[in-house]
Formats: C-alpha cells, sequence, structure tokens
C-alpha cells in the first residue's frame, strides 16, 4: 500500500507543472456528544459515552483536483486526564474529480462511511475511529454511485494482530428525479495473528451485507423528508480450519420523515441472530425494532445540535437510550495563493 501512495504522490508531483496557481487553505471541524445507553438485554454495554473531538488539518491544493491535507484529530473524554488521551493524525493524498474521488492515507471516514447502516458499522465509530488508515476511491454520477475502501485496524507486530476491514457500497437510482432506487452495503474483517503465533488461534473473517429498495418522497408531501427501504441482511462469519461460513440472515426495513426541526427514524429487524464485531450489539436478537425521536434546536451555518431519544425493542425487553450531539465545520479557509 506504501509504495501505491509513494507511486500517487509522485505522479501528483509530476504532472503539476503545468499548474498556474497553487493554494494552500485550513479546515476545522469537530462533535461533542453525550450519549447516554441503558440497556436491559445489555447490562456491560450500559454506560454513558460523552467528549469532545476537534479536527484541525492544512491542505495544500496543488490545483482543482490534487490536494495534501496533514493535521490531527484528537479526542477528549469528559473527566479523563490528561486532556487529549488519544489523537489521531491526518494525512492523506486526495483526488476530487468530476465524478471520482480518491483518497489515500490517513482521512476522516465522516460522510464517507458514516451512511452504513448501524447493524454493520455501529455509530461509536463515530466517536472512537474517526479516520480510516487506508484507501477508498468513490465513482458518482446522476445515477450511480460506488465506494470502494480498505481500512487497517492493527498492524501485525510480535504480539498485535493483524487487522483490516475492506468493503464497498453503493446506490442506483434508475430516474434521475424517481422515487426509486437500490442500496448495497458490504465489508468483511480480517483477523489474523500476531508474527509469534499462538497455540490454537486461528485467522477468522467477519463481515455482513445488506441490500435495500428504497422510496424517496422528499420534498414530495408537506414533510421535508420522507423515505422507505426494506430488504435483506445477511452476515458471515467463519474461524478458518474449525468451520466454514456461517451465514445467517434477515430481513430489515426502516423509515425517515423529517419536518422542519423533528424528525423520526425507524429500524426494524427479524431473522437470524447476527454476530458482526463492529456492528450494533442488538442485531445478536432475532426480533428487534428501535425508533429515534430527533430534535434540532441548533441549526446554523455549518453547526448542528441534535436531542435524540432511542427507544429499543425487543422481545420481553424495552430499553432507552438519550444522546446530544453538536457537529461543527467551518470548511476550509484559504490562507494562502501562489503562483510558480
Amino acid at each position: 500500500m506504501i509504495k501505491k501512495i509513494y507511486f500517487i504522490i509522485l505522479v501528483s508531483i509530476l504532472t503539476a507543472g503545468s499548474i498556474s496557481a497553487q493554494t494552500v487553505d485550513i479546515h476545522f471541524n469537530g462533535m461533542g456528544f453525550l450519549d447516554n445507553r441503558e440497556y436491559k438485554e445489555f447490562v456491560l454495554r450500559s454506560r454513558t459515552y460523552s467528549g469532545t473531538r476537534l479536527a484541525l488539518d492544512v491542505g495544500l491544493n496543488l490545483d482543482s483536483v490534487h490536494h495534501f491535507i496533514v493535521g490531527v484529530n484528537g479526542l477528549h473524554e469528559f473527566g479523563a486526564n490528561p486532556f487529549f488521551l488519544k489523537v489521531n493524525p491526518v494525512a492523506y493524498y486526495s483526488f476530487t474529480g468530476k465524478s471520482w474521488l480518491f483518497n489515500a492515507g490517513e482521512f476522516p471516514r465522516e460522510g464517507l462511511l458514516t451512511d452504513y447502516p448501524r447493524a454493520m458499522l455501529n455509530d461509536t465509530l463515530r466517536y472512537y475511529r474517526p479516520n480510516v488508515e487506508g484507501l477508498l476511491t468513490k465513482f458518482h454520477n446522476d445515477h450511480v454511485s460506488e465506494t470502494v475502501w480498505i481500512d487497517w485496524i492493527s498492524r501485525q507486530t510480535n504480539t498485535d494482530r493483524e487487522q483490516f476491514l475492506f468493503g464497498f457500497s453503493g446506490k442506483y437510482q434508475p430516474f434521475l428525479n424517481g422515487p426509486f432506487y437500490l442500496s448495497h452495503y458490504f465489508f468483511m474483517l480480517h483477523d489474523a495473528g500476531p508474527a509469534i503465533a499462538i497455540p490454537n488461534d486461528h485467522i477468522q473473517d467477519n463481515g455482513a451485507a445488506q441490500v435495500k429498495l428504497g422510496l424517496n418522497f422528499s420534498h414530495k408531501t408537506f414533510l421535508d423528508s420522507l423515505s422507505f427501504e426494506a430488504g435483506g441482511m445477511l452476515s458471515l462469519e467463519r474461524t478458518r480450519g474449525i468451520d466454514g461460513f456461517q451465514k445467517p440472515v434477515g430481513f430489515v426495513a426502516n423509515a425517515y420523515l423529517s419536518y422542519k426541526r423533528f424528525a423520526l427514524f425507524d429500524e426494524f429487524y427479524k431473522g437470524d441472530g447476527h454476530n458482526i464485531t463492529f456492528g450494533d450489539a442488538y442485531y445478536q436478537r432475532k426480533t428487534y425494532n428501535r425508533l429515534d425521536i430527533i430534535f434540532t434546536p441548533f441549526l446554523y451555518n455549518g453547526l448542528r445540535g441534535q436531542f435524540i431519544l432511542s427507544l429499543h425493542q425487543t422481545p420481553g425487553y424495552f430499553s432507552n437510550q438519550e444522546a446530544f450531539r453538536l457537529t461543527y465545520d467551518i470548511g476550509r479557509k484559504r490562507l494562502l495563493k501562489f503562483k510558480d
């Protein structure tokens, strides 16, 4: 992967000779969160996540499509000591063409992979794993979008495991202004042992897929947004040398509506229980429904503050979750402009 990144950087530099002007810009964004979870089904997961995440980076724009970005993304959990206990580097090359996006390095996952269903990639990744470390490419036009990516979780050493995620997702809309669309999501976790073998340890593969048919009636009713999705879900679980792929399946459906500052989002699942490493634990149950009641009191020029009451229902249990999230993004601001 490193050789590929160096090759891309070299090509970009060699082709920069025809560039008449280059710019340097700065980008600041962040998120504050308070997420209290009262899970009767999962007592050990009933905890409160709280903190502030701040990101600052500087970008060198060789032209309108070639960019190099470096910076930091730091997390402070309320009450933790020392301050900003965890800081992630941001360092990547980005190509942003008319129909193509390509990122290589350590870059924010926000807006790129955050549309994955929570059954597959849970929402705490937004708090504790803000970056993708690897490669991502996206193609999009008026009818099709497709994203392919790989994300390294852990590099193999004598004691650390080799772990990485890879996946793809996309959407197909046959009619430009029509309500129908087809969406799909897939990812797989490859989990191998450290360089010094552990007795009775085995390579594991763990992933999931969803395919859904959707209807989007946003701005076609008095509501601001109205959409429905329904389809199938499959997970893939294997311990190499022990068994073949286990393939639990089920039915998924969701509905979203919003009007002004209020919104409702309902998710329903029925089928086999899943054991997805990075997925929401509720999908271990064979029947599950989640209703999010959302109020957005703060909404202004890159700033969004939301209160979310989540009601979780499984056979014999009713649980609740309360969250407040404040996100802010000032956008990219130019610092310098210079010519060759």
